[in-house]
Parts: C-alpha cells; structure tokens; sequence
C-alpha cells in the first residue's frame, strides 16, 4: 500500500470522532470514502494531514510513520490535501498560489508546466488574485497548487461540491490522470453518481468506523447499500 491507516482513533478534545478505523490505498488508485455528515470522512484526511492528532494508531505511506510529524511536514513527505473549502491565499495571485506549491517540495518550471497543461485556464489568469476567481476555477487552483507538490498520495474533500458540470468533468478528468501517473488518491464525495464513475473502491465510514467495503459494481447492483449508509 502506498497509504495505511491502521486503527486510528482521533478527535476534537473530548469528542471523539473516529474509532479504530483502518484503510488503505495503493498506487495508481482512487479510493473513496461515503457517508453521512458527520460521519468522520474529513476529521479522517485531517488525521492523516496531521492537522488533527491520532489518539492512537499508525499512518503509514510506503512503511513510514507520518504520525509524529508536525501538520507542516506532511506535505513535504508528497501527500497533497484538497480541503472542503478550497483554503486559498484570497489576497495572493494564481501564479503565487502555484509557487506556494512548488516550494514545498522543492519543484520547478516543469512541474508548472505540467499543471498549467491540465488546467489551462489558470495559465490565462495568472496575474488575477484568487479572490477574483469564479468557484469552479478556485477549485482549479486549489486542485493545481497540490499538484505542484508532486503528490505521491492526493486527499480530496468533495471537490465537485457546488460546480457546474463543465467544472466537474475537467477536475474528474484531472483525478483519473493523476490515477493512470501512478497517485494513490483518497476521494471523499457526496454525489454517489459522480463516484461510480471513478473509483475503484469504495468504503463506508459510519459514526467513525469501518462500515463496508464494495466495489462501483457492488453499489450499482444493489442500491440499498448506498440508502443504508448515506441515506440518499
């Protein structure tokens, strides 16, 4: 596995959200994760981002522990975190954004190159600041600035949410090319529809543990899985 989570507990103060939960990703895979609000899918990519503390448990990407490192440190190990949200630096350009990326792992002009290639769209904006930018090329932005990192694993945290469908098809489009260069990717998403179509697994996370693990073909030959857990 590129990516283990092996029995992590965690949360905020007394609260806690997740319970011995366990997974994995491997390379060249999207993984995604389904449930309902609050089920714990975020509070899980914060854990591995180290922006929430595991309680207990291991992280591991390829055998090494990322749980003492500092939040900072992880994206520098190649995990690259899309949150909900998008958390851009609003005052900074596109082209600031980018280099935010690219200096944290230390890539250069190729790197952007290959970025801007994908979403061309920023190659045109680059001198706007990402306050300017319409939703869906915010989404964009954020999706590049963790491509700059040259992600060995990419969290994503519904990053269609409130798109319009052109949007949708070129950030799907970008997910199952960075599938085929080898990334292993953790998708969280809510529009079951849209995960079908391009997951290879899917896992269930019910009141922060491990509910049931399917396959698309699983879910779409029995859709009361789909009605249990998310209730849609």
């Amino acid at each position: 596995m590129m990516l283990e989570v092996r029995h992590i507990s965690a949360g905020y103060g007394k609260v806690q959200v997740l319970h011995d939960l366990s997974l994995g990703v491997k390379a060249g895979e999207i993984l995604c994760l389904l449930g309902r609000n609050g089920a714990g899918k975020t509070t899980l990519l914060k854990t591995i981002m180290g922006l929430v503390r595991a309680r207990s448990g291991e992280i591991l990407l390829e055998g090494v522990p990322l749980n003492d490192l500092p939040a900072y440190k992880v994206p520098r190990q190649g995990v690259g975190y899309i949150p909900q949200g998008r958390r851009l630096f609003a005052e900074l350009t596109v082209a600031e954004n980018l280099q935010v990326g690219l200096m944290t792992r230390g890539q250069g002009d190729e790197v952007l190159e290959h970025v801007l290639t994908m979403f061309p769209r920023l190659r045109e904006r680059m001198d706007q600041r990402a306050e300017t930018l319409s939703g869906g090329e915010q989404q964009m932005l954020a999706t590049a600035r963790a491509l700059c990192l040259r992600p060995r694993v990419l969290l994503l945290d519904e990053p269609t949410e409130g798109l319009q469908p052109s949007m949708i098809a070129m950030i799907r489009a970008a997910v199952v090319e960075l599938r085929a260069q080898g990334v292993a990717i953790i998708l969280v998403e809510q529009r079951v529809e849209a995960v079908l179509e391009v997951a290879d697994r899917v896992i269930f996370i019910e009141n922060g543990r491990n509910a049931l693990e399917a396959t698309p073909d699983d879910l779409r030959a029995n859709e009361s899985l789909v009605h249990r857990y998310v209730g849609v």
